[in-house]
Order: structure tokens, then sequence, then C-alpha cells
């Protein structure tokens, strides 16, 4: 980049890595464009939490920004940015008219974090008990939405490889508005495994997510009431950690120490946590994305035993790192088995790696987002024009959106 070039990313929340894989998504983010040379501003409607990172550590300005309130259009007019990033498709909801109607040229992109509609379609079909098909998500109020917002930027980050094919196939994106982002790691050696705890030294199964996370809730849930009685029955030594951030009365209810299912809460620092664990746990019943908790474990050489759900777009086709089973007497005998068994609990550490150097390389998908979105940059007016059901729905949706939100601010004063 020649010159300095601003980056405004307008967060849902403050980012918190050590809550969530959300927050350290977008940390990674700010990592690569702080890299490349960019000035980043972070802008956020949220309140301040306890746990948020502090941005002024990584060279990032933070601004705090209302909904509805036309002072962020002086504040965006007065930053005058080059790209607008907004993370998930709620904030370009809110925020994506004023970013177009005061700084047209500004190139606008989306993280998605997960594909929502397909979380949202998936618990339903879950709470209704009916299987899922990818046709439900074409009469998902939410998929309406994000679709929309996913058509009016100029490029989108995708994390899994699934959402892209949905996307282009049931939703008919054009692939020149996506781009395929998953969550991003450092190369990782055999070696490395040296340094980690051992077979010996580690104990115990665990499970780690956020609370505020609906499928995180669901999976603690038959964890407690369905998997683990089949664990104990077999293993009657066996005990489980449940940890995660902003657990609930209902959650920490669960706590049962006499039956080996300890409820411990936020993690401190959920890597160590990790690397001294036997086994991660992860029966996910639905969601969408790749899961950050299940890339961890591969980090910190544990193996898991998870769903089709958790592992879903996560390995390419490489074996798991440890055992992909949705039959609850199979995923009880198999987290017995590779907490039992050293050669399995091994190998399946070594395929854990293997998923690691070939589906998550930072330098690679670095060094793509950084071309792509300088191409962008440099060539914005004829990307937008083969974007017509995109500048369509500006044009529409810059009004009702716009319309509202001044209606709202009105009747705010």
């Amino acid at each position: 980049m020649n010159q300095t070039k601003k980056l405004l990313i307008i967060g849902f929340v403050w980012p918190e890595p050590n809550s969530s894989a959300a927050g350290g998504r977008i940390m990674q983010l700010i990592s690569i464009f702080k890299e490349n040379g960019f000035e980043i501003t972070f802008a956020s409607p949220a309140l301040d939490s306890d746990f948020m990172v502090d941005l002024a550590e990584f060279g990032v300005e933070k601004k705090s920004i209302e909904l509805n309130n036309s002072n962020f259009d002086d504040f965006i007019i007065a930053l005058n940015p080059e790209i607008v990033l907004f993370d998930r498709f709620m904030i370009e909801e809110q925020f994506g008219w004023r970013v177009s109607e005061n700084c047209p040229k500004a190139i606008r992109l989306l993280d998605t974090e997960d594909l929502h509609c397909l979380r949202t379609a998936r618990q339903k079909a879950f709470k209704e008990n009916i299987i899922f098909e990818l046709n439900d998500l074409l009469s998902e109020e939410v998929a309406k939405r994000e679709i929309a917002s996913i058509l009016r930027c100029d490029l989108s980050f995708i994390i899994s490889e699934f959402e892209m094919k949905i996307l282009n196939e049931i939703f008919k994106i054009d692939l020149s508005l996506l781009h395929y982002l998953p969550f991003l790691a450092d190369r990782m050696y055999e070696e490395e495994l040296l340094k980690l705890p051992s077979f010996e030294e580690r104990k115990n199964f665990v499970f780690i997510g956020n609370f505020l996370h609906e499928p995180n809730w669901n999976t603690v849930q038959y964890l407690k009431e369905t998997i683990w009685p089949l664990i104990k029955k077999d293993f009657p030594e066996a005990v489980l950690e449940v940890y995660g951030a902003y657990p609930s009365q209902k959650v920490l209810q669960l706590h049962q120490p006499k039956n080996g299912f300890f409820i411990m809460g936020r993690a401190e620092d959920a890597k160590e946590i990790v690397k001294n664990a036997k086994i991660v746990l992860a029966p996910i019943r639905f969601g969408a994305g790749l899961k950050g908790k299940l890339l961890e474990a591969m980090q910190c050489g544990t193996p898991s035993v998870t769903s089709t759900i958790g592992s879903e777009a996560m390995h390419a086709n490489l074996p798991w790192n440890g055992f992909i089973t949705n039959d609850i007497q199979e995923f009880a005998q198999h987290s017995i088995e590779l907490y039992q068994n050293e050669n399995l609990w091994k190998q399946a550490q070594k395929n854990g790696i293997a998923i690691v150097n070939e589906c998550y390389q930072k330098d690679k998908y670095s060094e793509e987002i950084i071309k792509t979105v300088t191409l962008l940059l440099n060539d914005s007016e004829s990307h937008r024009l083969y974007n017509f059901m995109g500048s369509l729905l500006q044009h529409h949706t810059l009004k009702s959106t716009k319309y509202m939100a001044k209606w709202i601010e009105a009747k705010n004063k």
C-alpha cells in the first residue's frame, strides 16, 4: 500500500477474544489489515464490557457510536475511510445506508461470522423435531435480511466452504461478491507436541463455549442429560469440566460434582485449560460457521469427539482429530476409547496438526484477502456495475432503512 488507507470497522459488540470465537475472528481481521499498513478505527453502539480487549494496545482507535443518530454522519464524513467493514449483517442494516450516503466511494465489506439464517433454520427444525432441508432457508425471514445485506456490500467474508456453496447454489449469489476466509492459524510442527502436556499428564473431558450462544447451551444440556450418563456408566471415574463466558442461573444449576459434572464458569485462559484436558467433547446439534473450540483443540494437541454439524466444513477430507458421530452410544464409546487408548489419542493429535496446516494457513489467506481488497479499491466502479441486484437493493433499502431510522431519531428527541 503506497499511502495509509483508513479502515473503519463497525462492530456488533466490542471484541472479546477470550469469550467467543467471533471475538477472536474480528481480532484476526484487525491484525491482517494492521500488518498491511491500514489505519484502523473500531466503532460500536455496544456498551463497554469488562472483558473487551484494549483496542489502543493494538494501535486501533475506539469510537462509541449510537443507533439512529445523525452524529454518525458527521463522524464518518470527518473520518472519510476508504474501507468500511460491517461486523454481521445487523450492523450493515443499521449503518450501511449512512455509509453509502456519506462516503459513497468507500468499499463496503461484510464479515458474516457465520450464516445466521442457516443457524436459525437449523435451530427451528431441531426445536420442531423435523429434518432440516437446505430449501428451508428460502422461506427463512432472517435469510431475506441477510442475503439483502450481502448483496448491498461489495464483498462478504464467508467462514465456511459449505456456506459459500449455499450462497452460490441456493441463493444464486455471484462468487465475485463472496470471499472464503476461514479461521487463521500458524503452521504447526510435530515437535511442538513434545512441548505440550503428554497423554499421562492430562486429565478430564472438557467442553468450552460462550453461553450467550444458543447452540452451546443446547450442547451442555445434551451432554448432561443424554451423553454423560452413558460415559459415567462405563467409566465411573470420568470427570467433565464445562467452561464458558456468561453462564446463566440455569447453566449453573447443572453443576453436579458427585456425578463428575462440573460447571466451571468463564475460562481465564481457554488455551491453558484445553491443553491440560485429555479430550474435548462437542456433540453440537445445530449451528453454522466453523467451531472455534474445535480448531483450538487441534492447536492445543487435544483430540475431540463431535457431531457432523460440529465438524462441518472444518477438515477438508482429512481424518478428524478424534471421532465424528451423531449416535449417542457411539459418542460415549468413542469418548472413553480415546481417553484410555494412548496410541489412538496420539494419532488423533497428529490428525489435528494435519488439519490445521491444510485448512487454516494464516499466511495464505492473509495474502489473498489483501490482494482481493486492493483490487476492489482500484476498480470498485466496474465491480459495482456488475452487481445490479446490489445497486437495486441500495436504491430501495437505502430509502426504507433511512426513513425508518430518521423517524426513530425524531421520536427519540
